[in-house]
């Protein structure tokens, strides 16, 4: 295909049709992950990115999936439609709108009510009903998070909804956000992502993450059929090249932190690296292994603090090698070093911050207050950042 001329602002309204360059598994047989490293070339876009910034990937549904809502809508996909939380001036055709532009999961009681208004059979009228008995606010809970739109076409046939009236219950396919795991200072137009693939099953069927699983297995190699754009971050690198640096960042964590280093290792900077990475075990899921052991080889990675969670009888995650280094990762803080997460928000994130906080307490001889204290203040002075999601 054609490009459009590099002078175009391409953002996240309008996205650059990028070329996948590379899809290979990071993960090795008999990992429980399906890790994957892609390469995206952004010849010809005008796009520029720094270390720490995020990637945005438009995705589209799966045309299997599409085909069965629109055979349970008794629909040939020309219908024209107008999603209300698409605000559209003018009509598109419902194939296009369930392909590109909304999300097929994620019903709410909404369309729950919608169904029980539409259902003409007794039973699946009373099994509705049930569901929106107020006193029932925890099984619909439940049951909605078990179903995506196409399940409830399945178990309520007698419902009948025109498409117009579909649709408005469903919400924008949005793009999803992946740090950056390479430095512009090697790849000026390329970026690279570490993505897990996610699939899973509920409620008897076989889902997969929409975009994880577009990049793994719809896009086309050396095609430039992609959406994507940059997302800025303020997550980044000390100005001061002479400061050390701290990266924790387990499983798909360790993205922006392979960025970071080879950016370090490109601008010559002399503060020293210290790498935290962790995953369930070494010989299936040490992500990018050869990169890490020579940086180490090399004496560009001061340490290499690894922690294996299924390799031993007792689980060992990235904030147990926080606590084993207890004393020299106060020593390095306390020195000015920049201490860097990403990843998980809600349990690793949470249990790093917390470690963080009782190692300063600790090693610093200070109260709980005082600790809280200092932390605030790496964090004003950006010594102290995070990339969670």
């Amino acid at each position: 295909m054609s490009l459009p001329a590099a002078t175009a602002a391409f953002s996240k309204d309008h996205p650059f049709p990028a070329k996948f360059t590379d899809n290979r598994l990071l993960t090795k047989t008999g990992s429980a992950k399906e890790t994957r490293h892609f390469a995206v070339n952004l010849a010809g876009s005008g796009l520029t990115y720094k270390v720490g910034d995020s990637l945005g990937v438009c995705p589209t549904n799966r045309a299997e999936e599409v085909a069965e809502l629109l055979a349970h809508l008794g629909a040939t996909g020309d219908e024209l439609v107008s999603p209300v939380n698409l605000r559209l001036t003018e009509p598109i055709k419902l194939r296009d709108a369930l392909t590109t532009r909304l999300a097929l999961a994620g019903p709410t009681a909404k369309m729950i009510t919608t169904l029980a208004a539409h259902a003409t059979d007794a039973g699946e009228k009373a099994k509705l009903e049930a569901l929106l008995d107020p006193a029932a606010k925890e099984t619909l809970t439940a049951f909605l998070a078990q179903r995506e739109f196409v399940d409830l076409l399945c178990e309520f046939p007698s419902a009948k909804l025109t498409p117009q009236v579909f649709v408005d219950h469903m919400r924008k396919l949005m793009p999803r956000l992946y740090s950056i795991a390479s430095s512009p200072k090697l790849y000026p137009e390329e970026i690279h992502l570490t993505v897990v693939v996610v699939r899973y099953s509920t409620n008897g069927r076989g889902r997969g993450g929409v975009c994880s699983t577009y990049m793994a297995d719809r896009v086309p190699l050396n095609q430039n059929v992609a959406p994507v754009f940059v997302s800025h971050s303020h997550f980044g690198l000390p100005e001061d090249h002479t400061k050390d640096v701290i990266m924790v960042g387990p499983g798909t964590g360790i993205a922006p932190f392979r960025a970071f280093m080879q950016e370090r290792v490109a601008t010559g900077a002399t503060g020293r690296n210290w790498v935290f990475f962790g995953d369930q075990h070494r010989t299936t899921d040490f992500l990018y292994e050869e990169e890490w052991l020579q940086y180490e080889q090399q004496g560009k990675l001061a340490h290499l603090s690894l922690a294996w969670s299924r390799d031993q009888a007792v689980k060992v995650y990235v904030q147990d090698k926080m606590r084993e280094n207890a004393a020299e990762l106060w020593a390095w803080i306390k020195g000015g070093a920049s201490f860097y997460v990403c990843g998980d928000a809600k349990h690793m994130a949470k249990d790093v911050d917390a470690t963080l906080h009782a190692i300063i307490a600790e090693q610093g001889i200070m109260d709980a207050a005082a600790a809280a204290e200092y932390v605030k203040q790496m964090k004003k002075d950006k010594r102290y950042q995070r990339d969670v999601y």
